[in-house]
């Protein structure tokens, strides 16, 4: 299982094979958020990376844009995203971070991810919608 950032969106993959004939292949590549036990698998495998913006944030808007682009997210659910990624940070797989990262760094928010111990008052990100911001900026 994988997850990648191509044609500026999020994409994910996953192979199969089988131990008895050798056969092998690839049973899904594409945009998406994947399937919620391979997002299992890949935080098992890599563990969470952090996402926080560093700095004071001059404006909320643009914050609020990207995460509602990037997520799908209500207009609620982006103000509580947005609050905790400039206090505690918001968490997922190092692909979305990177992803989510990337989007408010081309707004100019400084922002900056962390691999590691990330389970403390964290806000987890449920997953990424890729193709929503991608024409945005």
């Amino acid at each position: 299982m994988n997850q990648f950032i191509h044609c500026d969106d999020l994409w994910w993959d996953a192979e199969i094979s089988c131990s008895t004939c050798g056969m092998t292949g690839c049973e899904y590549s594409g945009p998406g958020t994947p399937p919620d036990d391979v997002r299992d698998a890949l935080l098992a495998a890599h563990g969470p990376a952090r996402l926080r913006v560093v700095g004071p944030l001059p404006s909320l808007v643009p914050v609020l844009k990207v995460l509602r682009e990037v997520s799908g997210a209500s207009l609620s659910d982006a103000r509580e995203q947005a609050d905790g990624l400039s206090r505690i940070g918001l968490t997922g797989t190092l692909t979305e971070m990177e992803f989510l990262g990337a989007r408010l760094r081309r707004r100019g928010l400084p922002a900056d991810v962390e691999v590691g111990e990330t389970d403390r008052g964290r806000i987890m990100i449920q997953g990424i919608t890729p193709g929503r911001a991608a024409t945005s900026d």
